[in-house]
């Protein structure tokens, strides 16, 4: 058996770099396809792929901004000014975006919905690996957008689809603090059989 040492250690070296901390140059769109080609070796009964990544990167992330509004607006015809400026800053936080959803089988015989989510948050850490082991620096971010419908659906997913989040993506402007990492024996323990 080969020594496993550098990859475990690799593996246990990434890490979330905030988005307000990553800067240009982000992955072209060859280096973005080859970090997200990692995806498609996800786990995923039935190969069904219900992974989608919409990339959103330049001019492009001021209409995320606003189609971000819209949804705030339709939550609360109240909202604020200074809560309007907040959700707007979020998509200019980082050069590269990208949204993943799932593109949900409904009824699938032997892959139910859930299953289709987890391969997809799968291949979404294959894919915030691979941008680790290239020194890209990711983070993934949920918040309410990532489960509205308005930003769902002008995102171009359908009304079935579910979100996993939004990975920003980007050179991070200073080299990531290390994280210390709890020891993974307080999580895990020996099962013998029913309690």
């Amino acid at each position: 058996m080969t020594n496993p040492t550098p990859l475990l250690d690799f593996l246990s070296s990434r890490r979330s770099v905030k988005a307000q901390m990553l800067t240009e140059p982000a992955p072209d769109d060859a280096t973005l396809a080859a970090l997200l080609q990692t995806g498609m070796s996800a786990p995923d009964h039935g190969a069904i792929r219900p992974w989608r990544f919409k990339v959103i990167r330049g001019d492009d992330r001021a209409k995320l901004s606003d189609l971000f509004e819209t949804a705030l607006r339709k939550r609360d015809p109240a909202v604020d000014d200074e809560m309007i400026a907040t959700i707007r800053s979020k998509p200019l936080r980082s050069p590269l975006i990208i949204a993943i959803g799932v593109n949900v089988v409904e009824g699938h015989p032997k892959v139910p919905v859930i299953e289709q989510v987890v391969a997809t948050a799968c291949a979404t850490e294959h894919f915030l690996l691979a941008a680790h082991a290239a020194g890209y620096g990711a983070v993934l971010l949920t918040g309410w957008p990532a489960f509205d419908e308005t930003v769902r659906l002008g995102l171009g997913f359908e009304k079935k689809d579910k979100m996993v989040g939004f990975v920003y993506l980007g050179t991070p402007v200073e080299e990531p603090r290390s994280i210390a990492r709890p020891d993974v024996r307080q999580y895990m323990e020996n099962w013998n059989g029913p309690a």
